[in-house]
């Protein structure tokens, strides 16, 4: 078989137990405060990718992305300081990882696991092109390495574990992130935050932004889960 039948073909799916178990281990990825320190680097990545793709979708000149090892970030782009593609840019961000748990959860449920792999590569490989720092670089190679390895080096039932974990931990982990803002918000902080400066986009208040937020996040948790728990 060629490889790109083996892309675009499908693949057994895993025992239930194996779907629930890479949930629970998504669960500790991001519960425990010590792990989610470590593991929201790859939210960041999400979170900051997803502000590039859609400057660049919305026509925006995307001239770089950083990520930091305090897992905050900053994607800079280029065109209509307002506007639609502004706006749309600015709401990507914390709706990118649920959204990629979303659409990931529906390659799953119709068994594209090799599929997801080397689209996920794809778009980290892209991504690298325009991380402009060290730390940044470092964490998008050595996330999209691990992908790599995967797709090239493991059996097909490897390949379907990790992508279950990756999936779930997108979804899982996509939650998180909007209940921090909201608590930082209340305590005073991040006052330059997607929501702040949407808010200052669109005239809406910046808590209607966290509702969004929160509303994408839990819709695209309850989606993935009816894609990927066929009960």
């Amino acid at each position: 078989m060629s490889p790109a039948l083996d892309v675009l073909g499908t693949q057994p799916a895993p025992d239930r137990w194996i779907v629930i178990a890479t949930a629970v281990a998504a669960l500790a990825a991001v519960l425990p405060r010590p792990i989610w320190r470590l593991s929201r680097n790859a939210i960041t990545i999400a979170h900051e990718g997803g502000h590039g793709l859609v400057a660049l979708v919305t026509g925006r000149r995307l001239q770089s992305i950083r990520l930091h090892s305090d897992t905050s970030g900053l994607t800079v782009s280029r065109g209509r300081p307002t506007g639609p593609g502004m706006i749309l840019t600015a709401a990507a961000g914390y709706t990118a990882a649920p959204l990629l748990g979303l659409g990931g959860a529906a390659l799953l449920g119709s068994h594209h696991v090799t599929l997801l792999l080397w689209l996920a590569t794809a778009l980290l490989l892209a991504m690298l092109v325009m991380v402009r720092n060290a730390y940044g670089i470092f964490t998008v190679l050595l996330t999209g390495a691990l992908f790599l390895l995967v797709s090239w080096l493991t059996d097909p039932d490897v390949q379907s574990v990790f992508a279950y974990a990756v999936v779930w931990f997108l979804l899982l982990g996509g939650v998180r992130p909007a209940f921090e803002l909201q608590a930082k918000r209340r305590h005073g902080g991040a006052g330059d935050s997607d929501a702040d400066q949407l808010s200052r986009l669109t005239h809406v208040p910046a808590a209607l932004w966290l509702f969004f937020f929160h509303t994408v996040s839990l819709s695209a948790l309850i989606g993935g889960f009816r894609w990927l728990v066929r009960w």
